[in-house]
């Protein structure tokens, strides 16, 4: 019987039983996908990351699955978590790369800048410029969001889909308390999702609760098994992206992204946009270890 070690931790917070909770299983090469899927399944986060460390590419490598038998990719808190648990564990990952730094994401070289914050490690992914990939009227979204299509409306804007490394909708919404009354349709929202060539679905407000905050969101992704997301890098750096391209913030400069607050998982994603990627990094603790049989 095989063992392999295993570790949770919660991401994009710097306090325990917080954040996004990820699970990360050190394997010593790639597993079959039925283990992966398996796996993945009887942890039940969100996400599960499994990584070894590759001697031939000299680099850390990621791959991450959901409980409903998907692969993901792109630089969410499954990949910043994966690298964050390396960091704390002390292991040499980026021995005999120079000064820049990368991790394989699904055989995908993702470039990875590391600071520290008040005595926390900070992982940042560069994540690549965000695309705008059109919009979607609120007509078609509110009511899969059981909303009025007037609570959509904030600052003009629209429904759009963005991109850096995985497409997701971002939706305005007016104000923090119809923000928390959103109610997600997961069939309508699989069907609008499919129809469209997107994945989530990443609700934002500018009235937030907390002024060194940016934004409020909830994430959708019923498509990929994930009900509500108490973190979401995949769609932060998007949403980064958008605002940004609407003049509401500033190249070069950092902002909070507060996430996961209904769900009783507050996180904290740290953006910035640059005029080459955009960086969405944060922290992570580590909550449990134990072993899994194969």
């Amino acid at each position: 019987m095989k063992k392999l070690p295993y570790f949770i931790l919660d991401v994009f917070t710097n306090q325990p039983y917080k954040g996004n909770p990820l699970s990360v299983v050190w394997c010593d090469d790639e597993l079959e996908l039925s283990q992966y899927y398996n796996i993945a399944r009887e942890f039940g986060y969100s996400e599960t990351s499994f990584v070894w460390y590759s001697d031939a590419e000299k680099a850390l490598k990621v791959r991450s699955f959901t409980p409903g038998n998907y692969e993901v990719g792109g630089g969410g808190h499954n990949f910043l978590g994966a690298v964050s648990l390396a960091l704390l564990q002390g292991w040499d990952i980026f021995n005999g790369q120079g000064d820049e730094h990368w991790v394989t994401m699904k055989d995908e070289k993702l470039p990875v800048v590391i600071n520290e914050e008040n005595g926390l490690i900070l992982v940042a992914v560069k994540q690549q410029t965000a695309q705008n990939l059109g919009t979607i009227t609120p007509e078609i979204i509110a009511p899969a969001l059981g909303l009025e299509t007037t609570e959509l409306e904030l600052n003009n804007w629209k429904p759009t889909v963005m991109k850096t490394e995985v497409a997701h909708i971002m939706v305005p919404i007016k104000n923090r308390a119809i923000l928390n009354r959103a109610v997600p349709n997961s069939d309508l929202l699989k069907e609008i999702s499919k129809n469209y060539s997107f994945e989530g679905f990443y609700l934002f407000t500018t009235d937030v609760s907390e002024n060194d905050y940016l934004t409020e969101t909830r994430f959708f992704n019923p498509a990929y098994g994930i009900e509500e997301d108490p973190a979401t890098g995949t769609a932060a750096g998007p949403l980064a992206g958008f605002l940004q391209q609407a003049n509401y913030i500033n190249i070069n400069q950092g902002y909070k992204i507060l996430q996961g607050v209904l769900v009783n998982h507050p996180s904290t994603i740290h953006i910035k946009v640059t005029p080459d990627n955009v960086l969405v990094s944060g922290s992570s603790v580590i909550v449990m270890e134990g072993t899994l049989f194969l």
